[in-house]
């Protein structure tokens, strides 16, 4: 399960790159939780482009490595929950993910997001 969540994590971050994806952050969960190994919080710059991102991710995750993600939230475009298992992708518009704050949640006590980039 680990590499397949290893190539699920690396396909996922060179998408978000390549789609401008803003302040993108990992977590390793592994040990923590049964949801899934890795979380990835990232953001767009507006409703259109997190709405893109995330549709981009989910076409490429099918396409390319046969994997299918369960969605969240796409319409609104606030805030898109990507589930494949084994990673957790999380896609705000950024004031959102400030309210939310989700990687304080999650991000190991004295680690924060600076030092995940």
């Amino acid at each position: 399960m680990t590499a397949d969540s290893e190539a699920q994590l690396a396909a996922i971050l060179t998408s978000l790159s390549d789609d401008k994806a803003e302040e993108v952050v990992q977590i390793d969960m592994r040990g923590k939780t049964v949801m899934g190994d890795y979380m990835v919080i990232c953001s767009g710059r507006s409703s259109r482009q997190v709405s893109a991102i995330s549709e981009k991710l989910v076409d490429r995750l099918k396409q390319d490595h046969g994997i299918l993600a369960k969605t969240e939230g796409k319409t609104a475009g606030d805030w898109v929950l990507i589930d494949t298992g084994d990673v957790i992708v999380h896609v705000f518009r950024p004031e959102v993910r400030e309210f939310y704050q989700l990687e304080k949640m999650w991000m190991p006590a004295g680690q924060t997001a600076a030092s995940q980039v």
